[in-house]
C-alpha cells in the first residue's frame, strides 16, 4: 500500500495539470471605430479564459474604450495557426490591444 502512494500523487499531479496544458492560446480579429474624425482600424488581440467571440467581445470592448475606440464587430477568434497570417494587415494594431 505504501508503494501506491507516491503512484497516486503522480496521477493526481498529472490530472490537474492536463486542462492547463490543453489550452491553446487565443486570439480574435476585430474591427473598431473613432469618431470626430471617422477613424476605423482592422486588429487582432489576444484573447484569455474562453475562445469564444463573445469572450472576445466582453475582453476587447473595455481595451479599446480606455483609447477612446469602439469595437464594432468581432470577425472571428482563433488559435496560433492563424496568427501570422493576419499580422501584415493588422498593422500597428497587431497585440495592440
Amino acid at each position: 500500500m505504501t508503494h501506491t502512494r507516491p503512484l497516486h500523487a503522480l496521477i493526481l499531479t498529472l490530472l490537474l495539470a492536463l486542462p492547463a496544458a490543453a489550452q491553446a492560446d487565443c486570439y480574435a480579429d476585430y474591427k473598431a471605430k473613432r469618431d470626430a474624425p471617422l477613424r476605423l482600424h482592422y486588429g487582432v488581440a489576444r484573447i484569455t479564459g474562453a475562445c469564444s467571440q463573445s469572450a472576445a467581445q466582453a475582453q476587447l470592448t473595455p481595451r479599446l474604450a480606455a483609447d477612446g475606440w469602439t469595437l464594432l464587430t468581432i470577425l472571428s477568434v482563433f488559435d496560433d495557426v492563424g496568427l501570422a497570417e493576419r499580422r501584415d494587415s493588422a498593422g500597428q494594431y497587431y497585440l495592440r490591444y
